[in-house]
């Protein structure tokens, strides 16, 4: 059973950057596929990122491509998303998600493709 507790959220204003950790338990992290997503309020889940079990591959949502990072480290069983240039747009719970199934997917943007779940970090920018 996977464990996901993220970590790194917080209040900032437009332009901050933040840095968002996820710490897994449970299972054999290198053996997971990693994403996020984030969910605004009055808006469905969506996706954000995704990275490989090698840490090879990325994958990114077009409105945050250029300014966010996804990256892990295996070593410490943790993936981070680094949130450059916010703004308020970006307002949402940030969600880690694993994904023990598939390490490549030709769709790796669907929710119900990633079996275990964070509790969530509230990130709001403020303008």
């Amino acid at each position: 059973q996977v464990q996901l507790v993220e970590s790194g959220g917080g209040l900032v204003q437009a332009g901050d950057s933040l840095r968002l950790s996820c710490l897994a338990s449970g299972y054999q992290f290198n053996m997971l596929a990693m994403g996020w997503f984030r969910q605004a309020p009055g808006k469905g889940r969506e996706f954000v990122a995704r990275i490989t079990r090698s840490g090879g591959t990325t994958y990114y949502a077009d409105p945050v491509k250029g300014r966010f990072t996804i990256s892990r480290d295996d070593a410490k069983n943790t993936v981070y998303l680094q949130l450059n240039s916010l703004t308020p747009e970006d307002t949402a719970v940030y969600y880690c998600a694993a994904d023990s199934a598939w390490d490549y997917r030709t769709i790796y943007y669907r929710a119900n493709d990633y079996d275990y779940w964070g509790q969530g970090t509230q990130v709001t920018v403020s303008s």
